[in-house]
């Protein structure tokens, strides 16, 4: 296991901590759920972003839920495909995989692996290395 995946581990736990999965609603997806969505959206999630879908993307902490997965492939505030469709026509690029909505914005993992934070209202410069880095930045530091 490299140094990342036993830190993204470890942020998992520490949401696990603060949003206990037991009382959650939504069913975390599997991995041919997974693969579906991949299939749909016409994109190839990193194995950070599968492990993160698999284990807290049904997780609240702060202000702040990651974006869902459901057997329907669409139709619910707050899921995937939706958010995909709503942002690109809206401008956000195309290679693009957006993680988590903030009021009509998006977290998005960038094809270099860093999380980029888009806005409908123009650039933005903000920007993390990795998922387990905005993990930790942002969801977990706005709790």
């Amino acid at each position: 296991m490299t140094e990342i995946d036993k830190e993204i581990y470890d942020v998992i736990n520490g949401i696990n901590i603060i949003d206990d999965p037991s009382v959650r609603k939504i069913s975390l997806p599997d991995d041919a759920l997974i693969d579906r969505y991949e299939v749909a959206a016409g994109l190839s999630f990193p194995s950070d972003y599968r492990v993160f879908l698999k284990s807290v993307s049904n997780a609240f902490v702060g202000d702040l839920s990651p974006l869902t997965l459901n057997d329907e492939m669409g139709g619910v505030y707050g899921e995937l495909l939706s958010a995909i469709t709503e942002g690109r026509s809206l401008g956000l690029p195309h290679d693009w995989i957006p993680i988590c909505e903030d009021n009509g914005d998006y977290y998005c993992l960038a094809p270099d692996a860093s999380v980029r934070f888009w806005s409908h209202n123009g650039p933005s410069d903000e920007t993390w290395p990795n998922l387990t880095s905005w993990m930790k930045e942002v969801w977990l530091a706005g709790k």
